[in-house]
């Protein structure tokens, strides 16, 4: 079984949602959060700050922590064909400057402030689905419902 650690930011202004449209080696499109690894090292904290820059142009500050996200790809569904845990620490961030870009030398095609409304009708990872339940609903707990996989959400 793998594993990874990833800090991911949700960042809502004015009804919009900020998305990342990655693509992955295979030429699939996935709309997501912009987030990703947390470094050995890195606080999860620290790292938020770090792909929203890197992956979006945007300058970002964390206004609080939204909850932690645990699940388990089972082999068959991973792009590995092994078993990968990821955990995601989800935080609402701010953006505060930059101007949106494709990632330099990266996965990330473009960024894109979404409509919330028009989220439904995106190909998406699941990520994004629970970063929005989060942020809606801000459980004392830090956790929501497992999301289900299938039609347009993805791992």
């Amino acid at each position: 079984m793998s594993f990874r650690l990833a800090a991911y930011a949700v960042c809502i202004e004015d009804g919009r949602v900020l998305l990342a449209r990655c693509v992955s080696p295979t030429g699939d499109t996935n709309w997501t959060l912009p987030g990703g690894k947390v470094e050995q090292a890195e606080d999860p904290f620290d790292a938020v700050v770090r792909e929203v820059a890197e992956e979006t142009g945007c300058e970002a500050v964390v206004e609080r922590l939204l909850g932690v996200d645990s699940r388990v790809i089972p082999a068959a569904e991973a792009r590995s064909g092994m078993e990968h845990q990821n955990v995601g620490v989800f935080y609402q961030v701010r953006i505060t400057g930059g101007v949106l870009r494709p990632e330099q030398n990266g996965e990330t095609a473009e960024s894109v402030w979404t409509s919330i409304s028009d989220v439904a009708g995106l190909c998406r990872s699941s990520l994004v689905d629970v970063g929005l339940a989060l942020a809606r609903t801000l459980p004392a707990t830090g956790h929501v419902s497992p999301v289900t996989v299938g039609g347009l959400i993805r791992h």
